[in-house]
């Protein structure tokens, strides 16, 4: 079983909907005995850091939290969106300490850079490495909505989007972590071959 954390985030139907056409069995739980039974974890999204990063250090009826769960999960672990950013070090929205999975910062695009913000459509990615892009050739485009974005990280970036002159971590992985900056749910088929890929580990 697939398990969606829920830390009342918005729009993870379409998330549902992806694995749906995967024909993945899936519950949305914030249960901490469904998350460390589930085969997998997604912790999809999209918000404001500050806030989706309060509801998940909020106590759960019996004292743990989604944050400390979300650390703990030694299944394969998917952010996407504000998902991957809240598995950062921390965020420039809302001065926010995130879960520091990862080892980069999340920073805003520059408003002079000439470019539209928020980040919205379909770009490329590059210099792929990583499970998640097998059968996926180098300069797929795929489908992003976001203003912030996490830095390159050499150790850790397994894809690259530049925007606003910014070349940044279209996703990352650290041993069973993944994260996606853009969203593979709304990708098309280049995007559930990327969903197929997190759900064979």
């Amino acid at each position: 079983m697939i398990a969606i954390v829920d830390y009342e985030a918005g729009n993870i139907l379409s998330v549902e909907n992806a694995l749906k056409r995967l024909g993945a069995a899936f519950e949305v739980t914030a249960d901490p005995a469904h998350l460390r039974a589930a085969s997998h974890v997604i912790l999809p999204g999209v918000g404001e850091a500050s806030s989706a990063m309060a509801r998940l250090n909020r106590p759960l009826p019996g004292g743990e939290t989604l944050s400390g769960i979300v650390r703990s999960l030694d299944v394969p672990v998917l952010g996407i969106c504000i998902g991957v950013q809240l598995l950062c070090r921390s965020s420039e929205e809302g001065g926010t300490d995130c879960l520091g999975v990862f080892s980069p910062r999340v920073r805003r695009f520059p408003a002079d850079a000439g470019a539209k913000i928020p980040h919205m459509g379909w770009n490329a990615v590059e210099n792929l490495s990583g499970p998640l892009f097998r059968g996926i050739p180098d300069g797929t485009y795929v489908y992003y909505v976001h203003s912030y974005y996490p830095e390159y990280a050499p150790d850790e970036t397994v894809a690259v989007t530049e925007y606003a002159g910014c070349r940044f971590s279209a996703a990352l992985q650290r041993g069973h972590f993944f994260g996606t900056q853009f969203h593979p749910e709304k990708s098309g088929p280049a995007g559930a071959v990327i969903l197929k890929n997190f759900l064979s580990l």
